[in-house]
């Protein structure tokens, strides 16, 4: 069972008997109430987080509970699941709304109106803590020194974007770390994306200039950027520096290429969120458009769960309370529905983020084409969500059919295993569900126990054990199928791991067929003969993505290490040795063997080592 199926359903013959102990429990706590603003959350077997919401009024909130008849399907099996409650007053309704947005996003509630797919959007980062400012594309909190423009709906837009600006005004994007030990231009320069201020190739007031050029053109000024571009152009030319006025020409056709290929602008839309939610089949999609300087920085889409039984109202109350929880609004937001409580929402978000923010419902104009462009959008996304939907629904079936499992699986975890020779080695869980990959669920786990790395059956085993050791403490949801990459000895550890757990979890192996062509795959299954599958199934190409997300999951965690660890330097675990003593050590001795094998003396000569240092470099490598 996952967080996500209720306990009872209408259907259910014990409905009744759990709604009454429900409705009791619900009671009690209306009679302890106040009228006074606040936020309550129902709660389930082992304090499971069934709901949150919030009330101007306390008592004559939760009081509605009680009146089972009028409450939604939804709500009745809410109500029927509550053992318990835990409220919380506070001193406005203003307060109680930021409260109730932040526990949803937090705990994720199992009958609340949920965002699961919110997430961070990119922003490109103009550093302002070096002589010589870098860009690069930023996620999450803004922390760094700089200048930030943004959010980009998408990762290939800020991509795209951080491409263009160094191609036009030839910016690094190197680390600090990277730049200070240059002492020769990288391929960066040679392929004209920069201008290699690391080894002095340009001013400092010149890339002062390029820098506040670069910035124009992110808000929106590209105009100036032209015509500073042409001055430059006809300068150099002027003074029959021809070579350095085709760079100046190349750069200004580039810019107005850019410039042609534009996405749609609207008039008047400078700092704008544009917001359009449309609800068809029992789903609910919102779509979101970013206009910032006056250009469209791209669109998302968002689905929100438990929204089917409520209105449009209400479902983009929800929405933008845990939207907006984190990220600021646009200092104008078009909405496609008058939102409820819309004022309060206002009131909040201006509380949280101290800045005010107009909200539009348009009717008409160019304002509401906008809105309407959103709604279209959204209409485009959902057919498309029905329609995957559908199709993955027929394959839950058919793995149902073909696995002999006993219900529809609501969570499938796949397991891969990834090392070099034994070393670094990982063990890597993946998770699935018929919404498709649930990322927020993965896991690692670093080969701890298993004594020969090698051993891949060895390994198999201590990472389930691992992970279902975290069921049985109830820390972790039971999965519904495990997926194991390997064939008959990885299902026979993963089954003595089961058997030892006194578990019983439906399990299948797939193994690549002979010459590991894909399409050939065999499926191994505890009491039965290995199997195969049609090579144009569905369910074949399904369970091949599933098993290549496992593998690429894997490959990814173990080449991070090994990076991480090449990147390593012997000096670097010899306390006292920072970044500047380290680098006159390489450059003196030539690589940290060399410093490894120095004798005392020799590196007492070294300029900015003392004598101190000297012994404790020389005793770090040669006592003991």
């Amino acid at each position: 069972m996952t967080d996500d199926t209720p306990i009872l359903d209408e259907n259910s013959p014990k409905l009744p008997e759990r709604l009454a102990l429900g409705f009791n429990t619900i009671l009690a706590v209306v009679k302890t109430l106040s009228s006074s603003p606040g936020v309550y959350r129902m709660l389930g077997e082992r304090d499971a987080v069934l709901y949150v919401g919030k009330a101007k009024n306390l008592k004559k909130r939760v009081v509605s509970y009680t009146v089972v008849d009028k409450l939604p399907h939804r709500l009745q099996r809410m109500v029927s699941e509550t053992v318990r409650m835990e409220v919380v007053t506070t001193h406005t309704e203003t307060e109680a709304l930021l409260l109730e947005s932040n526990l949803i996003k937090k705990l994720q509630p199992r009958y609340n109106i949920l965002l699961k797919d919110d997430k961070s959007f990119p922003y490109i980062l103009l550093t302002g803590d070096h002589p010589f400012p870098r860009i690069f594309k930023h996620r999450g909190s803004k922390t760094i020194k700089g200048d930030y423009y943004g959010p980009f709906a998408s990762v290939m837009a800020v991509d795209e974007a951080v491409l263009t600006l160094q191609k036009v005004f030839q910016i690094r994007n190197c680390q600090d770390t990277y730049f200070a030990n240059r002492t020769r231009p990288c391929l960066q320069y040679d392929i004209k994306r920069c201008t290699a201020p690391c080894v002095d190739k340009i001013t400092r007031d010149d890339y002062a200039e390029s820098i506040r050029q670069a910035k124009n053109f992110l808000l929106g000024k590209t105009d100036q950027v032209q015509q500073y571009l042409a001055g430059q152009m006809n300068a150099a030319s002027h003074v029959m520096n021809y070579e350095k006025a085709s760079g100046y020409r190349d750069r200004l056709r580039l810019l107005t290429y850019i410039q042609g290929r534009q996405r749609i602008n609207i008039s008047g839309l400078r700092e704008a969120d544009v917001i359009g939610l449309v609800q068809a089949g029992g789903q609910t999609c919102v779509q979101i458009f970013f206009f910032r300087h006056g250009r469209n920085f791209g669109t998302e889409s968002f689905f929100l769960k438990h929204a089917a039984e409520e209105s449009p109202e209400d479902s983009l109350a929800a929405f933008l309370g845990q939207f907006y929880q984190e990220r600021p609004p646009a200092p104008l937001v078009l909405l496609s529905h008058r939102a409820s409580e819309l004022e309060l929402t206002q009131a909040a978000l201006k509380e949280q983020h101290d800045q005010a923010t107009e909200w539009q419902i348009p009717k008409r104009g160019v304002k509401r084409e906008v809105v309407e462009h959103a709604l279209a959008n959204a209409r485009d996304s959902l057919e498309r969500r029905q329609i995957e939907s559908a199709s993955m629904m027929r394959i839950f079936s058919e793995m149902v059919e073909v696995f002999d499992l006993p219900a529809l699986p609501q969570r499938i975890e796949i397991y891969d295993n990834s090392h070099i020779q034994g070393r670094h080695a990982y063990g890597v869980m993946v998770v699935a569900n018929t919404q498709g990959f649930d990322k927020k669920s993965y896991r690692k786990f670093t080969i701890k126990e298993t004594i020969d790395t090698r051993d891949d059956y060895g390994m198999m085993r201590e990472v389930l054990r691992r992970r279902l050791m975290h069921h049985t403490e109830d820390t972790w949801q039971k999965p519904d199928l495990l997926l194991i990459d390997g064939g008959q000895g990885q299902l026979t550890a993963v089954v003595q791991v089961m058997s030892e757990l006194n578990m019983d979890i439906p399990v299948v192996a797939i193994a690549k067929g002979p010459d590991r062509n894909a399409g050939k795959e065999r499926f191994f299954m505890p009491g039965r003969d290995p199997f195969t599958l049609g090579e144009n199934s569905p369910l074949l190409h399904f369970l091949q993505r599933l098993r290549d997300e496992a593998h690429r999951f894997a490959i990814g965690t173990h080449r991070a290490k090994r990076t991480k660890v090449l990147g390593q330097s012997k000096l670097d675990e010899i306390v006292g040795i920072g970044a500047a003593r380290k680098k006159l050590l390489l450059q003196h001795f030539g690589s940290a063997q060399g410093v490894a094998t120095a004798g005392l003396s020799d590196l007492e000569v070294v300029k900015g080592i003392s004598r101190s240092v000297a012994l404790k470099i020389y005793q770090h490598f040669h006592e003991g």
